[in-house]
């Protein structure tokens, strides 16, 4: 009896270890993660998400676009660049399949998608790209400052992640830097009609989920 009664007190133990090492190891996440998702996770600290704001950048057919010109309609809006391999079509394209699942009241739903690779992703670039996505997906771009303004509102986190390196030959930096990759954040972002969010979902949401989730909205 006595032997069970020390075991038992040794499995709490145990337990109890392992449950502060798991709390240990989200705190270490929260505080050591890039600004952007830290901002993200902390919500703000102001109740609201504090997230999303003005932005004037350039579309697909070199027009500018101000966030104004979207007041009474919803925004649906996604960061990424163009040379993404995988999540920003993904993405991209529940967004697409999930706005024509909803038919004309999807029609007050915008899908916007911002780069966060403005020295690659020109207007002429975008506007190749889009033609792959929803006829109305608006592509937008910018300099390297007004696109660093938008990400900070939006609280989305982005980084080069194969810059070219100074030693090497000028014909590897340069294939380095049209080929590297950009880690960023991978939401897709709700915004009301007063341009305020609303919610977000993962870029890999099925798109009948997301369509779901949109309509409630509606």
């Amino acid at each position: 009896m006595k032997d069970r009664s020390a075991r038992a007190r040794q499995g709490l133990a145990l337990a109890a270890l392992a449950v502060l090492a798991w709390l240990g190891y989200g705190a270490y996440n929260v505080l050591t993660a890039p600004e952007g998702f830290r901002a993200f996770i902390m919500g703000g600290g102001g109740g609201a998400a504090q997230i999303g704001g003005a932005f004037n950048l350039i579309d697909q057919n070199a027009n500018t676009r101000t966030d104004g010109a979207f007041r009474g309609q919803l925004m649906l809006v996604f960061f990424g660049y163009t040379h993404c391999p995988d999540v920003c079509p993904i993405g991209l394209q529940a967004m697409t399949e999930a706005l024509e699942s909803l038919g004309e009241s999807g029609n007050v739903v915008r899908p916007i998608f911002i780069t966060v690779d403005p020295a690659r992703d020109t207007p002429e670039r975008l506007k190749e790209y889009a033609r792959n996505f929803h006829p109305r997906l608006l592509a937008l771009t910018g300099s390297e400052e007004r696109i660093a303004q938008v990400t900070k509102a939006y609280r989305i986190y982005s980084v080069q992640s194969k810059p070219a390196e100074s030693h090497k030959d000028a014909n590897q930096a340069a294939h380095d830097h049209v080929n590297y990759l950009m880690d960023h954040s991978s939401y897709i972002y709700l915004m009301g009609a007063d341009g305020r969010y609303l919610t977000h979902f993962p870029a890999n949401m099925p798109a009948d989920q997301l369509a779901e989730r949109i309509k409630s909205y509606l």
